[in-house]
């Protein structure tokens, strides 16, 4: 089957006579316009958005017939979670974070990030109190900032990386 849209979210919505059948996506696949899954139950889904910015959320309702209602379900993952302690803390995190192009999540009054170990320790270096939790993240901040470099062109590590992975590709 193929999906242009969504019909709307389970929440809130009672199901009476209908089996659910599931959609598992990571995280990161909640924003891709155009992807190949099966459900739990094997049903083929193509999904191809066609606007810009559309992006599946918990319990979106893919298809609906009399029978069944096709719903996403997030799988939870490995994350970095914090709370922090004042709007201080909170703004500060959020820029370092965000100042890395790194996704960023809130939820519950929480700040919420992909698992990555070099962040982890760079966050405790900082005096934050980070935690390594298995959390859905749902709450993706949406950002207006497009992939840049700070200073002069290759200054970067990354940028570096990068460099020397495309040399060898060619």
């Amino acid at each position: 089957m193929i999906i242009n849209e969504t019909i709307g979210n389970i929440s809130g919505r009672q199901v009476i006579g209908k089996s659910i059948d599931y959609l598992d996506l990571e995280w990161f696949e909640t924003t891709k316009r155009i992807q190949r899954k099966k459900t739990r139950e094997g049903a083929d889904a193509a999904i191809k958005f066609l606007r810009e910015g559309q992006r599946l959320r918990e319990g979106d309702i893919l298809f609906e017939n009399e029978e069944k209602l096709i719903v996403v379900n997030v799988l939870e993952t490995e994350a970095i979670v914090m709370a922090p302690s004042s709007m201080l803390e909170m703004g500060t995190v959020c820029y370092e974070i965000g100042n890395k192009h790194i996704p960023l999540f809130i939820q519950e009054d929480k700040v919420m990030l992909p698992f990555e170990m070099p962040m982890f320790r760079w966050l405790e270096a900082s005096g934050f109190a980070p935690e390594r939790q298995s959390v859905k993240l749902l709450n993706l901040l949406k950002s207006n900032v497009e992939p840049h470099g700070h200073g002069s062109l290759g200054s970067s590590i990354f940028t570096k990386i990068l460099k020397m992975a495309s040399s060898k590709d060619e």
